[in-house]
């Protein structure tokens, strides 16, 4: 039964190329006949040309009929939505063509628009999933943390621990948010919005100044100008905030600038090697250079073009450019 099945899905697969060669071919043959009749003069000249006009004509009439689903398939993609696949007007468009080559195309597509359909599904379950389980006991974390901060007997070592717990709890919740991002094949459920930057600015720079409590670096947020975007705050601040971390962890002492200019956003860091400080600076790179690369794949992601220079003085520059800036309305 299922080789006479496969037999006949073979024989079916080759019928639309085996019927536009079978109409070539009788219109080769007519031509050719026509043109044998008018040169042995048994045919008049016109008449011939009559007979290779008329050959053509229905050679073009069965073409055009044969062309007739490929075009109602074409019609059926161009206004394919590959976010919400209309699988039941594939299957009554396949329903159609069951015999034929464009029938055994239809049917490929629909079984790969249920793939695709069923990894989004996958993708929105994991997020929905993800977020919940991994924001939970970080919220548990930070609630101790808060709790154990207002004990008055708590040693000078409890404090610097509770400080290590908040800062480490903080960094994780930003990877978080920024692998959540990331996973999502579309940007569904990421609110657009007007915000100002230098609002969100001002946020991430404080929950990055809980990161160098005890350290040489300070940090700072500069801002000659402000502007708005309409956009996803929640991605705005996870990509900012990804490059001041990047910052902070390629500095070991100094002042890191975060700069608001018309369009645009700079964070500065100082970068002057030496033997030793480079060492330790490209491990640190080794550990945590994903914040950079999480940084770079928001920028494709959001088109918002991120550009990585040095100045004069080793200093490094990471500049991200947003091309429809909003002004704020004084």
């Amino acid at each position: 039964m299922e080789g006479s099945t496969s037999q006949g899905t073979k024989r079916r697969r080759g019928s639309f190329r085996a019927r536009i060669a079978i109409v070539f071919a009788l219109q080769t043959l007519v031509v050719v006949i026509a043109s044998l009749m008018a040169a042995k003069n048994v045919a008049p000249i016109g008449a011939a040309i009559a007979i290779m006009l008329s050959s053509a004509g229905l050679a073009w009439l069965a073409v055009s009929r044969e062309w007739v689903p490929i075009a109602a398939l074409a019609r059926l993609l161009e206004g394919w939505d590959p976010d919400k696949p209309d699988m039941a007007q594939l299957d009554a468009e396949g329903g159609k063509q069951s015999n034929n080559d464009v029938g055994s195309l239809i049917r490929g597509l629909h079984g790969l628009a249920s793939r695709i359909d069923g990894y989004g599904e996958r993708e929105r379950n994991f997020t929905r999933d993800a977020s919940h389980e991994l924001r939970s006991p970080l919220t548990v974390i930070k609630m101790s943390s808060d709790m154990l901060a207002d004990e008055t007997d708590l040693s000078d070592f409890g404090h610097r621990s509770l400080e290590r717990i908040r800062r480490s709890t903080r960094e994780l919740e930003a990877l978080v948010e920024a692998f959540l991002i990331l996973s999502r094949e579309s940007d569904q459920g990421l609110a657009e919005e007007d915000f100002v930057v230098n609002k969100i600015l001002r946020q991430e720079v404080e929950y990055a100044r809980e990161l160098i409590a005890g350290r040489p670096v300070e940090l700072i947020l500069d801002e000659p100008a402000s502007f708005a975007l309409h956009a996803s705050p929640r991605v705005f601040a996870v990509l900012c905030g990804q490059l001041i971390r990047h910052a902070l962890q390629q500095t070991d002492q100094g002042v890191i600038v975060v700069t608001v200019m018309p369009g645009s956003v700079s964070v500065i860091n100082p970068a002057v090697d030496t033997p030793e400080e480079g060492s330790r600076r490209h491990a640190s790179v080794d550990r945590h250079g994903f914040d950079l690369a999480i940084a770079r794949r928001l920028s494709d992601r959001f088109q918002w073009p991120l550009e990585l220079r040095s100045l004069p003085g080793a200093n490094r520059v990471a500049s991200v450019r947003f091309p429809h800036p909003q002004p704020i309305e004084v």
